[in-house]
């Protein structure tokens, strides 16, 4: 099978922990640990989130005396495919001796008008209490929003249009190569009047650009793997109930934060309509359970 998998970012740094080279390398290596096993067996696309990371340095970069204006998100985002895409890369290369991993620095393209840059939902960075979060908010003008108990910095994340390097990606494929790529949904960028490629002030999903590279590929199966075992209806409410299967259909009539879970299922929900294949959401350390359909959230058009 050729499987397209994406790690979220809280998988690589989980909340509450600081943001060290070494806590977030030891994170790459449990989370290769879990997709070895399916790695070694199929065609595998892997992709990763960089919220945490990004917004990190951000921080940084906007506290940096030698700067006369802070490193645009583009550019940071081209930072965090390097450092996360190097630790995966070098994980996969250890524990599966002998096969050819490439993490591949790319670039996603995103329309200039996508309502989105006026309207920012993409969380960036840690978390903050409330009184913290809208101090900064107020210093630095940022726009923030709740993050279930927390709050956090959020930035604009157009829709994805296609990955630039698409086609490098399939012939790396059809080397035999696993590929580490589309790290924090893939560096945005427009393409003006004038044909050129530049890069834009935004984030892109990580699990919308997932999906637009899955089905480019032609993908039998997409995995989002996150740091929650399933998709919960009523998550906030007084009974929450996790859901194991589902159609799109009956997915779409839930309810999911813009700038969480509503991503994911918007992704596996578009895969699975236009391709009439499996996608799911998950435990990152339930991989193989999940594509074996035992665990997680599974999308199927039928719901079995």
């Amino acid at each position: 099978m050729r499987i397209v998998i994406a790690i979220g970012g809280n998988a690589l740094l989980q909340r509450g922990q600081k943001p060290d080279a070494a806590i977030q390398r030891a994170n790459a290596l449990r989370a290769i640990e879990a997709l070895a096993p399916l790695a070694a067996e199929h065609e595998v696309v892997i992709t990763h989130g960089n919220g945490p990371q990004v917004g990190m340095l951000a921080l940084e970069s906007a506290a940096d005396p030698a700067l006369s204006i802070p490193y645009p998100l583009d550019v940071l985002g081209a930072q965090t495919q390097g450092m996360i895409g190097y630790w995966l890369l070098q994980a996969l290369q250890n524990s599966l001796p002998g096969k050819q991993v490439v993490a591949l620095l790319d670039q996603t393209l995103v329309a200039a008008d996508d309502p989105a840059f006026a309207a920012p939902t993409k969380f960036v960075g840690p978390v903050y209490d409330s009184e913290t979060a809208h101090r900064l908010a107020s210093e630095r003008g940022w726009s923030i929003a709740a993050d279930g108990q927390y709050w956090r910095r959020v930035v604009p994340s157009p829709h994805p249009q296609r990955i630039v390097e698409t086609r490098v990606i399939r012939s790396l494929l059809y080397s035999g190569a696993i590929v580490v790529c589309a790290g924090g949904g893939g560096i945005p960028v427009v393409r003006g009047e004038d044909g050129r490629l530049s890069g834009v002030e935004a984030v892109v999903d990580k699990d919308l650009a997932t999906e637009v590279l899955a089905e480019a590929l032609d993908a039998d199966a997409m995995l989002l793997l996150t740091d929650v075992p399933a998709v919960v209806r009523g998550f906030s409410g007084p009974n929450p109930t996790p859901i194991s299967r589902a159609t799109p259909a009956a997915l779409r009539r839930e309810n999911f934060a813009a700038g969480s879970m509503g991503p994911k299922v918007e992704a596996v929900c578009r895969f699975v309509e236009m391709t009439g294949d499996t996608a799911a959401i998950g435990a990152l350390e339930d991989a193989a359970l999940i594509l074996s359909g035992k665990a997680g959230t599974v999308v199927t058009p039928s719901g079995t």
